[in-house]
């Protein structure tokens, strides 16, 4: 039980490392593949939302800052217009993995619609990685990205957005 305690708490700090080790010890045998998972997403899950609520309706004082202020708007209404979208993806972007909930919070996005959407991209995270683990360096082949740049196109990906 402890272990999927450390894998929560990991997951909330650190994020695919650690739960990407623990998910290869899943496949191995060592840990049951369905409380791994879980411990992960509901982990993930915490982390992101840590930096909603602790920031939501607290960030005014940013408005301080006249540069700042000057797009309070522009962030409310880019939020507005793609939140169901960015939330979603917001677990695969590692590089802006906090930068979102803080967006959110910042434009003031309802909190049930948050803390759903995160939840599910929490899931389909856990989800994901572990059925790579699982698939091991057959992954990439089974998408036709077998070539030598083909772990290169996930990387891409995330820059251009």
């Amino acid at each position: 039980m402890a272990i999927y305690l450390t894998i929560f708490v990991m997951a909330i700090v650190e994020g695919e490392i650690y739960y990407s080790a623990m998910c290869a010890r899943a496949m191995n045998g060592d840990l049951a593949w369905f409380p791994v998972m879980v411990a992960g997403a509901l982990g993930g899950a915490a982390g992101d939302q840590f930096w909603f609520y602790a920031l939501r309706g607290r960030t005014h004082w940013l408005d301080r800052y006249p540069r700042l202020a000057a797009f309070r708007e522009t962030v409310s209404t880019r939020v507005h217009s793609h939140e169901t979208g960015m939330v979603l993806l917001s677990r695969f972007l590692p590089g802006l993995r906090t930068a979102i909930p803080i967006a959110c919070a910042y434009a003031g996005m309802r909190r049930l619609k948050f803390s759903a959407l995160n939840l599910v991209s929490a899931f389909a995270w856990a989800g994901t990685i572990m059925l790579l683990v699982r698939g091991g360096s057959r992954t990439l082949s089974a998408f036709g990205l077998n070539a030598w740049w083909g772990p290169f196109i996930p990387a891409l990906v995330v820059i251009l957005f």
